[in-house]
């Protein structure tokens, strides 16, 4: 498990290592200027050029990338260009929008999609499993962003049950702060949850078939229990990753959402950065993204080896 292990973490680290170069670089060659941006077109060049060595524009590509990888690694990523605030700052405050919102809706996700899954596999070909699988298809092909805006309609303006958008704020308390988060969770959770239970009521189906699981009914189980006993826990390597790869999604892919409830979360900070030119805060951020997308990807696999310890042997 140690050799596992620690392939994969030299694994990990050669990633982050060529994402950060991906990310400087892409970003930085983006057209447009943040020092002109800030100052106008009609700025003095004298004053260009002093901005630009405030900001720290004036030196080269290379020990820009140096000192931006150096300063994340002590947990200093800089100052944003726009607002003259730490980047580490407004990534925290920003951070305790969106890693509830992630986590909020990835138990929703697995509470609806987990049950759907096995019960859909349980009765596969009954009305059971084609009203799951049309609603699971269903689910998958409504954009999340039209699925939030008729949470927004039903459930906001026409029975007044939730607001609009906005965040209430973790010191208004925790019912409070949920409740805001409650309809852009289920708008995040409910594609992903369609996902996940297609996955697995598949993995099922495809255990189900195995010569073990026929061993185990011969041996006297019924079909529940084989099912719980030794069906879940074959089924779960596929449903790892989907969960791995959920998680990493509703984390950094909840732009949109927070655009449309208003959220002051990551994505919305990403957003108003790109607008801004602030390619500080947009490479921090971004990085940040992407590093925790490569550590949960780091966990499943070590979930695998624990799921299936043949993973082990031939590491």
């Amino acid at each position: 498990m140690l050799r596992y292990t620690l392939k994969r973490l030299i694994s990990l680290i050669i990633s982050l290592a060529v994402t950060s170069l991906v990310i400087f670089f892409v970003i930085e060659i983006a057209p447009g200027d943040p020092a002109s941006l800030m100052l106008g077109v009609n700025a003095q060049p004298d004053t260009l050029a002093a901005l630009r060595a405030e900001l720290g524009l004036d030196v080269p590509k290379w020990q820009r990338y140096l000192n931006w990888v150096g300063g994340m690694l002590v947990g200093d990523f800089g100052t944003s260009y726009q607002y003259r605030t730490p980047v580490a700052e407004m990534i925290g405050n920003r951070l305790w929008v969106s890693l509830p919102l992630a986590l909020y809706a990835l138990a929703l996700s697995t509470l609806i999609a987990f049950p759907a899954g096995i019960f859909a596999a349980a009765r596969r070909g009954g009305p059971g499993d084609v009203a799951i699988m049309s609603a699971t298809q269903l689910g998958v092909a409504i954009p999340n962003f039209w699925f939030a805006m008729m949470l927004v309609l039903i459930f906001a303006i026409n029975l007044r049950w939730f607001s609009a958008g906005g965040f209430a704020g973790w010191d208004n308390g925790f019912f409070a702060a949920m409740k805001s988060l409650t309809l852009p969770a289920i708008a995040l959770a409910m594609p992903q949850a369609a996902i996940l239970a297609r996955v697995m009521r598949s993995a099922l189906l495809d255990v189900l078939s195995e010569d073990y699981m026929r061993t185990a009914r011969a041996k006297g189980l019924s079909a529940r229990r084989a099912l719980w006993r030794h069906g879940l826990r074959n089924a779960m390597i596929p449903v790892l990753t989907i969960l791995g790869l959920q998680f990493s999604f509703l984390l950094a892919g909840g732009i949109i959402i927070e655009q449309v409830f208003f959220l002051p979360g990551l994505g919305r900070l990403i957003f108003q950065s790109i607008s801004a030119r602030d390619l500080i805060v947009v490479e921090s951020v971004t990085m940040l993204l992407v590093f925790a997308v490569i550590v949960v990807n780091f966990a499943v696999d070590l979930a695998y080896a624990a799921v299936d310890p043949r993973l082990r042997q031939r590491s």
